[in-house]
């Protein structure tokens, strides 16, 4: 090749180059990032548990709680939840709301399974509890798996019960059986989905019966006296309850080089805290800057605590309220939402080579690589989905340049192969400038999900530049 071609090609290729290769001389500064990472997926394995963590994090970062303001001020940290699920908060700037805000909003819920409303069941001397599952899971994926247990009760009494079993080395963890291979073969022409009955995914939790033998199921009732002596349980308080099941094991570096992450909850509780973090160190300027936590995302997000309920707009709407000192006139708000930019920051699959068939090469993103950005997400010819106006996509992509941000523009897989939604649309619906961008990661909505840590770190280098700018 002549030296002109290469000249030519250095200035008008697109490069991707592996972020080792640019950043490493900040290995350090990358790993250390990784165990504040790991901590919050430790202790937040629920969206409850995320949202109690991440207010843990903005007290101790000087952020208090909405009601403790009667007006907002330029530089005042604050934060509201809604239901211990949900999460705004926001570093207020000089400028007024109708000039709009810089958002970077994530979901905090992870596929997982539930526990029925009736869950207790005794069969064959056997306690179990009876789940459904949440979410778009592999069923086979959690058989066999050491399962730990988070939620709350509430009592006949009104009084909220905690619980939290698994997690810790010395409790107990719970598990759904496995049929052995030997005796599998009726199952071997059924496809995958169908592999496991979702009714059988019973939850393994007992075995010792109550020492009377005259009483009728005495093992069921030696688990619900175990439970009421520790607990004050009956069985009718699990109709008052929420309990989710997760896997028990906790995040860990994969890789001789330790190069990368495994855990549950990844997505999308990695662009959760990378946005919690990019917020915390973020300083006072001239827009007011903002990260949003929704709920439900996994399952089409609707309820009160779901991206698509208007919950959000009122507390938005009453930040803006408290910054004037006043209610907003109908066309400030107008002009507040169709101001406002925001990252919708979920997670995207990684271009993996044991599964290349499923993915477009020169549209996926690649581990070690960057932030990456998903112009539209939805599936077939673009159906449900937002698909973000190349002004804002520029608009953005200069902001990466201008900090040396790497990133990539992906596809979810190849043209009518699947797809995927965010709370993308939910959001542009109200006027405002959206587009996705988040960590990509092999193994999405498996128990063991896999991120590299320059593509977290730079992830929180990519949402602290744009709440900055």
């Amino acid at each position: 090749m002549s030296k002109k071609a290469e000249k030519l090609k250095e200035k008008l290729f697109m490069k991707k180059d592996n972020c080792w290769d640019l950043q490493k001389d900040q290995k350090d500064k990358i790993f250390d990032f990784a165990e504040g990472y790991k901590e919050a997926l430790d202790l937040g394995k629920t969206e409850r548990r995320f949202i109690a963590y991440s207010v843990k994090q903005l007290e101790d970062a000087g952020f208090k709680e909405i009601s403790q303001f009667d007006q907002l001020n330029q530089g005042d940290k604050v934060y509201l939840t809604m239901h211990d699920k949900t999460l705004i908060a926001a570093v207020i700037g000089e400028e007024e709301p109708s000039k709009g805000f810089n958002i970077v909003g994530s979901h905090v819920d992870s596929p997982r399974l539930d526990l029925k409303p009736n869950p207790l069941m005794e069969e064959n001397d056997l306690v179990y509890f009876k789940t459904h599952y949440y979410g778009g899971i592999k069923k086979y994926h959690w058989l066999s798996t050491a399962l730990s247990l988070h939620g709350i009760i509430y009592l006949e009494d009104g009084e909220k019960i905690e619980i939290s079993v698994g997690d810790d080395p010395s409790d107990p963890v719970f598990t759904i059986t496995d049929l052995l291979p030997h005796l599998d073969k009726h199952l071997s022409s059924k496809k995958v989905s169908e592999f496991v009955n979702p009714e059988k995914m019973n939850l393994l939790i007992g075995s010792i019966p109550y020492p009377d033998t005259d009483v009728k199921d005495r093992f069921k009732l030696g688990i619900l006296n175990l439970l009421h002596e520790q607990y004050g349980i009956t069985e009718v308080d699990f109709n008052r309850a929420e309990i989710e099941i997760v896997p028990a094991q906790m995040a860990r570096d994969v890789g001789f080089d330790r190069s990368m992450i495994g855990a549950y909850g990844q997505d999308d509780r990695v662009c959760a805290y990378t946005s919690l973090q990019a917020l915390i160190d973020t300083k006072p300027s001239k827009r007011t800057v903002a990260i949003l936590f929704a709920d439900k995302e996994e399952i089409g997000s609707d309820g009160n605590t779901g991206a698509k309920s208007e919950i959000f707009l009122y507390q938005l709407n009453h930040l803006h309220e408290l910054i004037l000192g006043r209610e907003p006139k109908r066309r400030e708000i107008e002009e507040f939402y169709m101001n406002t930019n925001l990252l919708s920051s979920d997670v995207s699959n990684l271009f993996d080579p044991n599964y290349s068939e499923v993915s477009d090469p020169l549209n996926s993103n690649y581990l070690s690589k960057g932030i990456g950005i998903n112009k539209y997400t939805g599936s077939g010819g673009k159906y449900s989905t937002n698909d973000a106006h190349a002004e804002f996509v520029a608009y953005v992509l200069d902001i990466f340049a201008k900090h040396d941000i790497p990133y990539q523009i992906s596809e979810l897989g190849k043209v009518d192969w699947g797809g995927g939604g965010t709370i993308a649309k939910y959001f542009a619906k109200t006027g405002m400038n959206v587009i996705d961008s988040g960590v990509a990661m092999f193994s999405m909505h498996s128990c063991f999900e896999i991120t590299a840590k320059i593509d977290v770190y730079n992830a929180y280098r990519a949402y602290l530049a744009f709440l900055n700018s």
